[in-house]
């Protein structure tokens, strides 16, 4: 079989010139408002020599709890998270130099690939987008480079080509491997989403040839 050529601007031709990012967020809660942004991880994507989808390069940034952030226990119980421990202290920034560094990165990204603006990939990306969106809001950063509004959510995805909506099972349907273990920290979530939604479009794209 010959290579496939993959000419100069393959990543904005695919979705009408926006750029797909791979986003997750941990959190102390549910409520994008109220409750604390803990981790942001990011997960750039690019297309190989033979036109296959693949995640490239991942940002993430652990997060010190905004002023006044609710922390409920059993979402920190469930992530496994203490805001509080030592170590995490030492290594978290503030909200806005979180965003500031991973927007940085993603604007770069969709200057690099002739695109004209990212779009969030998640897995329930209005959960994701939400906490962006926020946090966005809370720190007064003007240069948002993700649409407001629109995602790509790979349940949906998934749940069409695999029949699974659970990300670990989603994964696993997709031959993909998976670790309990090491769930719930936003760069493995977010490193596996993105797998997930590049094993999704290369099937599209083998199967359609679209």
């Amino acid at each position: 079989m010959s290579e496939v050529q993959i000419e100069p601007g393959a990543v904005a031709g695919r979705f009408r010139g926006y750029m797909p990012v791979v986003i997750d967020v941990e959190t102390a809660g549910f409520n994008a408002a109220t409750d604390a942004l803990l981790e942001v991880a990011a997960v750039l994507l690019h297309v190989d020599e033979a036109g296959k989808w693949q995640p490239g390069f991942t940002i993430t940034r652990h997060i010190h709890p905004f002023p006044g952030a609710n922390l409920d226990k059993a979402s920190l119980d469930f992530t496994g998270i203490d805001p509080h421990h030592p170590f995490r202290k030492e290594i978290a920034v503030d909200e806005k130099d979180a965003l500031h560094d991973i927007f940085k990165v993603v604007r770069q990204n969709i200057r690099d690939n002739g695109c004209k603006r990212a779009i969030l990939v998640g897995h329930n990306a209005f959960f994701d987008l939400g906490f962006i969106n926020a946090a966005v809001a809370r720190t007064g950063i003007k240069r948002n480079p993700f649409h407001p509004f629109s995602t790509f959510d790979t349940v949906s995805l998934a749940g069409l080509a695999y029949g699974q909506t659970v990300l670990s099972r989603s994964v696993e349907a997709a031959g993909l491997v998976w670790d309990s273990g090491s769930a719930h920290a936003a760069y493995y979530d977010a490193e596996k989403t993105a797998e997930l939604f590049c094993a999704i479009v290369n099937l599209w794209r083998d199967r359609l040839g679209a």
